[in-house]
C-alpha cells in the first residue's frame, strides 16, 4: 500500500467519522420548549438594506403574524413601497459595514426600552415563529440569538447548490451549531440582540463577518449563544447566474480564513473532501480507499437525509433533493475555497476593495491614480 493511499484512507476515515458524529448528535436534537402563551416578548425589528431586489421588496412586504407587540423598522438611505404599519427610518452611514452602521444609527435614535432588539436581512422571509424563536431565548437571558438559513424554492444547478450547501451539508447552521466547540457558529441574517451584543457590535463597524467576531467576543466574556428553533427562510429567484453563489462564498472564505484561520484548513478536509477523495480513488485505483469513499457517501446521505428531517415542517423539498444536493453543495463550497486561495489579504464588498486585517478588520485600499499613457 502506498504512502498516498495511505493518506487517503486516514483523510476519509476522519472525514466520515467527523459526518458520523454530527449525524448522531442531530439525532439527539430535542426541540427547544416554546414560549408559555401570554409569555411573547415586545419586539423591535430591523430590517437593514441598501437597494432592495424585487424580491427583498415582496419579503419587506409581507405581514408578519407575531402574538406579541411587534414595531417592525425598516433602516435605509431611501424609502421603499412598505406596508402601512412598518415604519421607515432613513439612514446613509459612512461606515464600511454599512448594515452594523444601519443598526446603530437605528438604535441610537429609536426608544427601545425594554424591547428585544431583532436585525433580519431583507432576503429573509419574517414569520411570527421566527421573531418568537429569536426573541424568546434573548428575553430570556441569552446575549444572542440566531436563525439558520433556510434557502427554499431552488429551481436551476446554482440555486440547488446554494440551498444544498445550507441545507445538507455540514455548513448547514443546524450541523455547525451541534459541531460548535468555543464560540458558536452565527449567520448574520438574523439575530436577536441583547443590551450586551449591541455594546460589542459597537466596535464593529468597521468589520467584515460581524456575526463571528461578535459570537467570539460573547463567548470570551461568559455569555450564551442560542439557535433558534425556527429558520430564516430565504425565498430564491427564478434564476440564479453560478457567479453570485460562487462570489458569496468566496468572500466568506476569505472572511473565515481572517476571523478563524486555525478553521480555514478545515473546509477541504472536513467540509469538502468527498469530490477530491473521489478522484483519488478513481485515479489510485485502490480497492479499499474506494470502498471507505463509499462508506464516507453513504454517511454523507445520511446526514443530508438527517438534516432534511429537520427542515421538514418549513422545506419545499423532499428528502429526494438531499439525496443529490448536499454533493452540489460541496463542490460549490470546495470550488469557493480553491478561488479563496489566490485572494487573500484583500476584499471587495459592495463594490469597494478593502484590506482585511485580523478578525475581520477592514481598511479601505484607495485607487491608484494614473495620469494615463505618455
Amino acid at each position: 500500500m502506498s504512502a498516498l493511499v495511505l493518506a487517503s484512507l486516514v483523510w476519509c476515515a476522519v472525514a466520515t467519522g467527523f459526518s458520523a458524529v454530527a449525524c448522531v448528535r442531530l439525532s439527539r436534537a430535542r426541540a427547544r420548549t416554546a414560549p408559555k402563551p401570554g409569555a411573547l416578548p415586545s419586539v423591535l425589528l430591523l430590517r437593514p438594506v441598501d437597494a432592495p431586489t424585487p424580491r427583498e421588496l415582496e419579503n419587506l412586504a409581507q405581514p408578519v403574524d407575531y402574538a406579541g407587540p411587534l414595531e417592525q423598522v425598516v433602516v435605509s438611505p431611501y424609502r421603499p413601497r412598505l406596508a402601512p404599519e412598518v415604519r421607515w427610518l432613513p439612514s446613509d452611514p459612512l461606515t464600511p459595514n454599512r448594515k452594523v452602521g444601519h443598526l446603530l444609527y437605528a438604535l441610537d435614535v429609536l426608544p427601545v426600552s425594554d424591547r428585544v432588539v431583532l436585525s433580519v436581512d431583507a432576503d429573509v422571509a419574517v414569520t411570527g415563529a421566527l421573531v418568537e424563536g429569536l426573541a424568546a431565548p434573548v428575553a430570556a437571558g441569552a446575549a444572542l440569538s440566531t436563525a439558520a438559513p433556510l434557502p427554499v424554492g431552488p429551481r436551476d444547478g446554482a440555486s440547488r447548490a446554494m440551498a444544498g450547501l445550507l441545507r445538507y451539508t455540514h455548513h448547514s447552521f443546524r450541523a455547525l451549531d451541534a459541531m460548535s466547540a468555543g464560540a458558536k457558529a452565527v449567520c448574520g441574517k438574523a439575530l436577536g440582540l441583547s443590551p450586551a451584543a449591541v455594546e460589542s457590535l459597537r466596535r464593529l463597524a468597521d468589520h467584515i463577518g460581524e456575526d463571528l467576531e461578535l459570537a467570539k467576543c460573547l463567548h470570551a466574556r461568559g455569555l450564551d449563544v442560542v439557535l433558534s428553533s425556527a429558520p430564516a427562510v430565504v425565498p430564491l429567484d427564478a434564476e440564479v447566474p453560478w457567479a453570485a453563489p460562487l462570489s458569496r462564498f468566496t468572500r466568506w472564505m476569505q472572511v473565515l480564513a481572517s476571523h478563524r484561520p486555525a478553521l480555514y484548513p478545515t473546509v477541504p478536509l472536513l467540509f469538502t473532501p468527498t469530490l477530491p477523495l473521489t478522484v483519488l480513488a478513481a485515479t489510485l485505483g485502490s480497492p479499499v480507499l474506494a470502498g471507505s469513499v463509499a462508506g464516507l457517501v453513504a454517511v454523507r446521505t445520511l446526514l443530508a437525509l438527517r438534516l432534511a428531517g429537520l427542515h421538514a415542517p418549513v422545506a419545499d423539498a423532499g428528502r429526494a433533493c438531499a439525496v443529490t444536493d448536499w454533493l452540489l453543495g460541496e463542490a460549490l463550497l470546495l470550488a469557493a475555497f480553491l478561488r479563496s486561495l489566490w485572494r487573500q489579504g484583500t476584499v471587495t464588498w459592495r463594490g469597494q476593495t478593502y484590506a482585511l486585517r485580523p478578525g475581520g478588520r477592514m481598511v479601505r485600499v484607495a485607487p491608484e491614480l494614473s495620469g494615463g499613457p505618455g
